[in-house]
């Protein structure tokens, strides 16, 4: 039951928009329903809860690899590059 709970949430977006209340309440209604008993449903949420987490934190690092690929592609200058250009500039006032 548990990696079938496991499955039908990591579908799609999954465990990444789904809340800890969210969480909460699907597990609630396998222990009314006997599907999980109760000493299991707080290890089954921490568990869910902690995969959403890491999803999330996977999802941030690829949206901002594919942002950074793309600021790349178009050949848009970093903050560090306009850093560096201020600093040259810079140096080159100062000489």
């Amino acid at each position: 039951m548990k990696d079938l709970i496991n499955k039908g949430l990591a579908f799609g977006l999954g465990l990444a928009v789904v809340s800890k209340e969210q969480i909460e309440k699907l597990v609630d209604e396998l222990v009314k329903k006997g599907e999980v008993s109760a000493g299991e449903s707080k290890d089954l949420i921490r568990e869910l809860f902690e995969k959403g987490e890491a999803e999330k934190k996977e999802m941030n690092v690829r949206i901002r690899e594919q942002m950074e690929k793309l600021l790349r592609d178009l050949n848009i200058p970093t903050k560090a590059d306009l850093e560096r250009l201020e600093q040259r500039i810079q140096d080159l006032e100062n000489k």
